[in-house]
């Protein structure tokens, strides 16, 4: 019965070939393609010699890379290219991938998804992948916790508290670039990192311990070579701890106040001796920044840390305030205990609301009515009393005019708004004709409040929305340098129609992810 009788339109033998060493090739592999045509996803691999030598005939699917235009479009090229061999229904077409077929494989998942449907039978031959010879080489237990990523598809990640990273086929210093600085979101700058090459395999296997921000001064890059980031030591203490927690305990700051005397007390750090608020006020607001940025990469770990570098922020100048005589961080704490029932009268208290709307009125009512440290004011205060001068101004310009919108001065919707919206771009190109550069930089200050009164009316944060287009456009324009670098090209040459073309491309491989 021919396989087209049988209603099956062909096969492919997905055959692994461990991690390099012809050792760890399984005997049974190396006999299934002795003799016969096999399809190698690279050649560059260390046991393709002894494939050779064995009498196997091989035939690289390199060249897909070199035709490509992303690595998505190379591994669904090459399982349709797979696939429709297979149909031809010639016996099975056999298949090669260093290490094991299931274990950093995208064409090997492509064709398990895809095959099937075409009547087409997917046969696996394991073999160790290079994962094996990493934990034996490196005395790592997976089981402990472990973060396997592919270079190749590097995205945004999270990565467990108290776990390590593993990183494979860095194969380029341009790759180890953008492996470092996507690790930097993670890492401190100085993590200590251990790069392997060829591991497992005898005469190419070298192992180095390095700074992070030297992993893309490396030369010796290629397919085999794999980056390991351990968990810092902070990691691995709040790792441990954490499974030990009582889920009932209280957490006292005592520790961090007691460590913060003794940095501010005699014999302790003369910087931070020489502190006062004033001096400290750049770095509440960096840190109060760099706990945005965890949030918005969504690391927990992250957020965890730097939650308490901002925490610190706050210790530090109750300490400060203390010294002072001014008041404690005690006060601190019951000052906002105090604020936070009073202003929440529908949970602590008797008042009734229908919705977080009512909830935000209430609220402004009720800081209307409070005045200097929570008595009664003689006098109306402004609702824009409490609008800090220091927001930056996107996100300024949004609390101006949300506090505004609670006694009813505002647009009816966001259509009304992007009207006004034209009437000041029409008012910054008259005074652009104009010449006159201090009209233009007032009517543009207009543009843009009016522009933030769209976003809140649309309910966008017009501060998020900058931000996260400014992200966009710094990981476009680092695609563009990517390419250019592998196609010896200087972006600084280009003619504009050129960068525009690697623009288009940079948004076309977003697409594709």
């Amino acid at each position: 019965m021919t396989m087209a009788e049988s209603g099956q339109a062909g096969e492919i033998y997905v055959i692994g070939l461990g991690p390099g060493d012809a050792l760890d090739l399984p005997a049974a592999n190396l006999a299934l393609m002795r003799g016969r045509e096999v399809y190698l996803r690279t050649g560059r691999h260390p046991v393709v010699q002894h494939l050779k030598a064995e009498g196997v005939v091989i035939h690289p699917m390199d060249h897909f890379y070199e035709e490509s235009a992303s690595f998505d479009e190379v591994y669904q090229r090459m399982a349709g290219f797979l696939m429709g061999t297979a149909e031809k229904g010639n016996g099975p077409v056999l298949f090669a991938v260093p290490g094991s077929p299931l274990v950093g494989e995208t064409v090997v998942r492509l064709l398990l998804e895809a095959a099937p449907a075409k009547g087409i039978r997917v046969r696996l031959w394991p073999a160790p992948s290079f994962l094996e010879a990493i934990y034996s080489r490196l005395n790592l237990d997976p089981a402990q916790g472990l973060l396997v990523l592919d270079s190749f598809q590097l995205g945004p990640f999270t990565v467990p508290p108290g776990k390590g990273v593993l990183i494979a086929q860095v194969y380029s210093r341009q790759m180890a670039s953008e492996v470092k600085l996507t690790l930097m979101d993670h890492f401190p700058d100085d993590h200590q990192i251990t790069v392997v090459h060829a591991a497992g395999v005898q005469g190419l296997e070298r192992v180095k311990r390095i700074p992070l921000y030297e992993l893309d001064r490396l030369e010796d890059l290629d397919h085999l070579t794999t980056v390991y980031v351990p968990p810092a030591a902070g990691e691995m203490a709040a790792g441990a701890g954490t499974a030990v927690k009582d889920a009932g305990a209280v957490y006292s700051l005592d520790p961090l106040v007691e460590v913060m005397e003794r940095l501010l007390g005699p014999g302790g750090c003369p910087w931070d001796r020489q502190q006062t608020h004033a001096s400290l006020k750049k770095y509440l607001i960096e840190e109060a920044y760099e706990v945005t940025d965890a949030i918005d990469e969504g690391n927990m770990y992250k957020l965890c840390e730097e939650l308490g570098d901002l925490l610190l922020q706050v210790v530090f100048h109750a300490a400060l305030a203390e010294e002072r005589g001014d008041f404690t961080l005690r006060e601190v704490v019951e000052g906002i205990v105090e604020k936070l029932k009073r202003r929440h009268p529908h949970v602590f208290g008797e008042r009734k609301v229908k919705d977080a709307t009512e909830v935000l009125k209430n609220w402004e009512q009720i800081k209307q009515e409070e005045g200097v440290n929570g008595k009664k004011s003689v006098g109306e205060r402004s609702l824009m009393a409490g609008v800090p001068r220091y927001l930056p101004a996107l996100q300024r310009a949004q609390k101006v005019q949300g506090k505004a919108s609670l006694v009813g001065f505002d647009w009816p919707d966001a259509l009304s708004a992007a009207v006004k919206f034209e009437e000041e771009w029409q008012e910054v190109k008259t005074a652009w004709e104009g010449g006159n550069e201090d009209a233009v930089r007032q009517e543009m200050g207009d543009l843009l409040f009016a522009v933030v009164n769209v976003c809140r009316l649309l309910r966008v944060n017009a501060e998020e929305a900058l931000r996260a287009a400014v992200d966009k456009f710094i990981k476009r324009f680092r695609y563009m340098e990517a390419r250019a670098t592998e196609r010896g090209l200087n972006l600084q040459v280009l003619s504009l129609p050129e960068l525009d073309a690697l623009w288009e491309e940079a948004k076309l491989a977003e697409l594709k992810k």
